[in-house]
């Protein structure tokens, strides 16, 4: 079953790739009559980054670390870029609809060489656009600062003693081919100078296993907060397939997973903080049980929860549950695919309340694929947690 279900989507994949880079091939060179021997470059370039995200993610997965580094990131800045076209092209097409309608409606002969200009026009701007838009989502990604976003939450249930109790959150770091260990340094740096009481990892830390990616992480052992370091699967920890490799390193260095697990901070006058494995583990014979963790609980006291992804919410309000704590959108990270990521996860960045129950998302500390963000930042979340008036 499970074969069968991967290449349905591996199928998928594949015809939505082929159409998009069709599209490509016929608004950019199709429309606008490149002569010979620029169409056959231009279709041979065309054809060459179609074929070569799939066999790309391929090589990554099965090629060395320092091999597949440079193929990573060929392959997701492809990525972005025509992501980028497609959407510029399409909004072309858009403005180009009406006269197109208006020559049909009337009856008027289509004026052909008004036509390729403006094909010609649509396309350049389009080539343009997409350059100067990945460029800038390209820095906002890498170079730009990783924002220290702080957050304020009101909990009925806070005891006096817990009042302006901070939590450090990191989710989705993404250490893989594109992120190493400058950034994870740099991100352990920035949280430990918030001084937090508590630090949480809310998954899709890496995109590899234990063996690949050990040394990249190292600067996580120096994560230090009174309360511990709490660890929650993301489903790329699961794609990896070394979720128990990675629990027992992270172990290693001080930091404690949380697999359906609850724990007490701070006592009696304290919370208790529930971590939950990624919806994912399901396809591997783990199941998310926020009511069995929850089971036998003082419901007196706050409870927080750590889950992956913000969909779980739905099921925390129906727990009664104080504060969830997640990541996975990554804010849309580029605009506009936060559109499409709405359609999946009803919520997207930032705080939610339902009834007495509080959800914020975190827009991820790294990214994944294409190494840009556009519209949303990187950021580091400091949540104060505070007696509700």
């Amino acid at each position: 079953m499970r074969h069968r279900s991967f290449f349905v989507f591996l199928s998928v994949v594949l015809l939505i790739l082929f159409g998009l880079h069709y599209y490509l091939w016929a608004r950019l060179v199709r429309d606008t009559g490149l002569p010979m021997p620029w169409k056959a470059v231009a279709t041979c370039a065309i054809i060459f980054f179609g074929l070569l995200i799939p066999v790309g993610f391929t090589l990554i997965r099965t090629a060395s670390q320092s091999l597949a580094a440079p193929i990573s990131w060929v392959v997701f800045l492809w990525m972005g870029l025509s992501f980028f076209m497609v959407v510029l092209l399409a909004l072309g097409d858009l403005v180009k609809l009406p006269l197109w309608l208006g020559s049909l409606l009337s009856g008027t002969p289509v004026d052909l060489e008004r036509r390729h200009f403006i094909n010609l026009l649509v396309a350049g701007l389009a080539l343009a656009g997409s350059g100067g838009l990945s460029l800038f989502g390209l820095f906002g990604a890498t170079a730009g600062a990783i924002q220290i976003k702080k957050v304020r939450v009101a909990l009925k249930k806070l005891s006096a003693e817990k009042n302006g109790y901070r939590i450090a959150q990191i989710s989705d770091l993404h250490v893989g081919s594109t992120i190493g260990l400058s950034y994870v340094q740099t991100v352990v740096d920035q949280v430990n100078a918030l001084k937090a009481d508590l630090i949480v990892l809310t998954g899709d830390l890496v995109d590899g296993s234990v063996k690949e990616l050990a040394a990249f992480v190292e600067p996580l052992k120096n994560l230090s907060a009174p309360d511990g370091v709490y660890f929650i699967t993301g489903n790329h920890e699961y794609y990896t397939q070394d979720v128990p490799g990675w629990y027992d390193w992270l172990r290693g260095i001080g930091i404690t997973p949380l697999e359906n697990q609850r724990v007490s901070i701070g006592g009696k006058k304290g919370f208790d903080l529930v971590g939950l494995p990624d919806l994912a583990a399901r396809q591997f014979g783990v199941t998310p049980d926020l009511a069995k963790t929850l089971a036998g609980r003082d419901p007196s006291k706050p409870v927080i929860v750590l889950s992956h992804q913000p969909i779980t919410f739905l099921q925390a309000v129906k727990q009664q549950v104080d504060l969830q704590l997640s990541g996975h959108t990554h804010g849309g990270q580029m605009f506009p695919f936060n559109y499409l990521v709405r359609l999946a996860q009803p919520y997207m960045a930032g705080l939610y309340r339902e009834g007495d129950s509080q959800l914020y998302v975190s827009c991820g500390t790294g990214y994944w694929g294409p190494p840009m963000r556009l519209g949303t930042a990187s950021e580091i979340t400091e949540l104060e947690l505070v007696q509700s008036a």
